[in-house]
């Protein structure tokens, strides 16, 4: 098993039952839920509330991501994926997402909507170099991997 860190979280009142878990033990994202009830229109973002607060380590952020199951069967995913969340921010977390289906969609309160994996992030240091160093890539890019 790998190492531990302690994430505070509150809930807004009245949303004790929203509190994010996991299906099984070794998934990797805690399932975040809807705190209301509301209707995805299509073509268009929506900010959907959790009534969720947490508050993350110093070093670590909260990634948002779009689940499989609401992208392949309803054609939702979420608009800034992966969303993140910084170690500074104490709002509401809010899932913005996106209906790229013919129809709406129904969220219902308590709805498992997003998915939330807690990453550590490395102490970054930008180095000003003149030149970088030569790769067989390069600088090819955007769809250039196997086409010539």
């Amino acid at each position: 098993m790998g190492s531990r860190v302690t994430v505070k979280f509150t809930m807004r009142q009245g949303c004790e039952d929203l509190k994010p878990t996991k299906a099984h033990p070794d998934d990797a994202a805690f399932d975040i839920k809807a705190r209301v009830d509301l209707e995805l229109t299509p073509g268009r973002s929506q900010l959907v509330p959790t009534g969720l607060f947490i508050e993350l380590p110093p070093g670590f952020e909260a990634q948002i991501r779009p689940r499989s199951g609401l992208a392949l069967k309803h054609d939702l995913t979420l608009t800034n994926s992966p969303g993140t969340i910084d170690a500074g921010y104490r709002g509401e977390v809010g899932i913005i997402m996106y209906n790229h289906g013919a129809g709406s969609f129904h969220i219902k309160r308590g709805e498992r909507i997003a998915q939330m994996v807690i990453a550590e992030l490395p102490e970054v240091i930008f180095a000003y170099t003149p030149n970088l160093s030569e790769t067989t890539r390069g600088a090819g890019g955007f769809g250039s991997t196997g086409k010539k």
